[in-house]
């Protein structure tokens, strides 16, 4: 564990065995931008292809404020990241959204369980949001099952969504409200 490392913010939650989640930093731009270049990352996800690491660095060097984001890191790697940002709308301060991906190599192991159960941990223990909001293929079936164990629901089907590997693909909304 470093000194960046710090226990779940949830009591309850479990995490895989040697899982730690952080704050991403600008040392960790090469290892993001592999993560972000990952064929099976890229499909689930609005990123192109070929970043480099010098992009993500600029932008981990000036965060904005009203986001959170995290990477998962086991055995060393950074095996997965995930975005909350806020809206700073005041009319629509109560809402947040999330954007994640996990490693190619690591799906299917908790890892994804862990970032989305940590961003909402941020969003309900310390924000206050009442509705987090996310975007989703609607041929991601691994990332749709772990967003309803979560407590998110389709709300819209957006067509046309988003441009992949020479096609249109659709998209779901989806949130989760809380009380």
């Amino acid at each position: 564990m470093s000194d960046l490392d710090s226990p779940p913010l949830d009591p309850e939650a479990r995490w895989p065995e040697g899982l730690s989640i952080r704050a991403r930093t600008p040392a960790d731009a090469a290892a993001i931008a592999g993560l972000h270049n990952l064929p099976g990352y890229r499909y689930g996800t609005l990123r192109t292809p070929h970043h480099t690491p010098e992009e993500i660095r600029k932008v981990l060097e000036n965060p904005a404020s009203n986001s959170f984001s995290l990477v998962a890191e086991l055995d060393g790697r950074i095996v997965g990241d995930c975005g909350l940002t806020r809206f700073t709308n005041p009319r629509r301060a109560h809402t947040g959204s999330i954007g994640m991906g996990v490693h190619d190599a690591y799906q299917s192991r908790g890892i994804g369980s862990a970032l989305i159960g940590e961003a909402l941990a941020i969003a309900d223990r310390w924000l206050n949001l009442k509705r987090v909001e996310l975007t989703v293929y609607i041929d991601n079936e691994p990332a749709l099952a772990l967003y309803r164990k979560f407590g998110f629901e389709v709300e819209g089907h957006l067509k046309m969504f988003g441009f992949r590997d020479g096609e249109y693909i659709d998209a779901y909304q989806m949130a989760r409200l809380r009380a």
